[in-house]
């Protein structure tokens, strides 16, 4: 029989822990990008007949309080307002109820960055079965 170390010069165990060590590294490396949360608050109007606010207006004002934000979408009756960092949250609720007339609904949220680094293959989920 064959003895592989010999003919090799490193042992067979070495040959799967540096592949297993490189997977484990890469893996450590990529959690924090597909585990981390983007901080979001969701406006929407509490009374019948409130229209949604204008999202530059908006965006106008928090960034002259110094509130730093992503992007300003409507989604579902609703405006999400994505902020850069999750502590400006609570200073942005609290400017916003100053800016915004009574009727508008501010719910903080976090939503999963997971759901934007494959919008490609996302889309193509949606079209199966």
């Amino acid at each position: 029989m064959i003895n592989l170390r010999d003919r090799i010069g490193r042992p067979v165990w070495y040959y799967f822990l540096v592949p297993t060590a490189a997977f484990l590294l890469v893996a450590l490396l990529f959690t924090p990008l597909i585990m981390c949360t983007e901080s979001a608050l969701k406006i929407r109007p509490n009374q019948q007949g409130l229209s949604l606010p204008d999202g530059f207006y908006l965006y106008q004002h928090l960034d002259q309080r110094g509130i730093r934000i992503k992007s300003i979408t409507p989604e579902n009756e609703s405006l999400v307002v994505s902020l850069e960092s999750p502590e400006q949250q609570q200073k942005a609720i609290e400017a916003l109820q100053d800016i915004l007339p009574s009727g508008y609904v501010i719910i903080s949220s976090e939503s999963k960055k997971r759901q934007r680094l494959l919008p490609a293959f996302r889309s193509s989920m949606q079209n199966l079965g």
